[in-house]
């Protein structure tokens, strides 16, 4: 699948600032990126390779009091989607060390406080059966809300409130699959069937040696979305981290199909 993706944005600052950006699609084996043209007007720009050398991070030296980016790039989305149902959840001593991050607890994603639950709910189910079950239960009980949650927001408030956005969604299915003693990491992505279109959040499991995309909002599937960058939570994959406060002047993300 071939998509277009445009994204534009203008923030103010109080001061001359530096931003980190996480915005482009990584070149990463399933996805190929082509025509990518990114314009910072005037800022510095210095690259450094992203978590787990998923795609690439911008330092951005912001020289005035404003900021405007012009990212556009082509994407080939080549990986074919995967049925979860019969994938291998890897034994705890055959799991990698690229893997083995993403059993822990992160800032967002309590899984020590999900191990009850999950076994009481998922125990009889293994491996890519018990992911794909745990999709499912976040995508029927919890409602999609804008607005309802913020940068603050953990998975202990989502499940209780039993709504979010993509990032809370991403946040509880990451959370209850480490519950499971399974690798879960949250995603950055692109994808056109995204509504309200804007960076997404979704998360990757590791099952029978590699990661698999898995969204549990329902809206893309594995073959129509394209990755940013991954981390352990919604800290890790942020789009923009600014070191001065910034203010949001207008900004689009648009993602369509060609």
């Amino acid at each position: 699948m071939r998509f277009l993706i445009d994204v534009q944005m203008h923030y103010s600052f109080p001061c001359p600032n530096t931003v980190a950006l996480a915005v482009e699609a990584a070149q990463i084996p399933g996805q190929r990126i082509s025509n990518a043209t990114m314009n910072l007007g005037y800022s510095e720009v210095f690259r450094i390779a992203a978590d787990s050398d998923v795609g690439e991070r911008i330092w951005a030296r912001v020289p005035g009091n404003e900021m405007w980016l012009q990212y556009h790039a082509e994407i080939d989305v080549t990986r074919d989607p995967v049925s979860l149902h019969g994938l291998r959840a890897m034994p705890l001593h055959e799991i990698t060390a690229e893997a083995a991050p993403y059993l822990r607890p992160s800032r967002y994603c309590q899984s020590d406080k999900f191990i009850s639950f999950v076994n009481k709910r998922f125990g009889h189910l293994e491996g890519g059966s018990k992911v794909a079950a745990i999709r499912d239960w976040i995508e029927s009980n919890l409602s999609y809300v804008p607005g309802s949650s913020d940068s603050d927001t953990n998975v202990l408030e989502t499940f209780a409130g039993r709504q979010g956005v993509c990032r809370d969604y991403a946040h509880l299915l990451c959370t209850m699959v480490r519950a499971a003693q399974i690798p879960a990491r949250a995603v950055s992505a692109y994808g056109p069937d995204v509504t309200p279109q804007d960076f997404h959040a979704v998360a990757e499991v590791w099952l029978d040696g590699a990661w698999h995309l898995v969204d549990a909002t329902g809206m893309c599937s594995a073959d129509a979305m394209a990755v940013i960058v991954v981390g352990r939570d919604a800290y890790d994959i942020a789009f923009m981290e600014s070191q001065a406060p910034a203010n949001l002047i207008w900004q689009t993300v648009s993602v369509q199909r060609c």
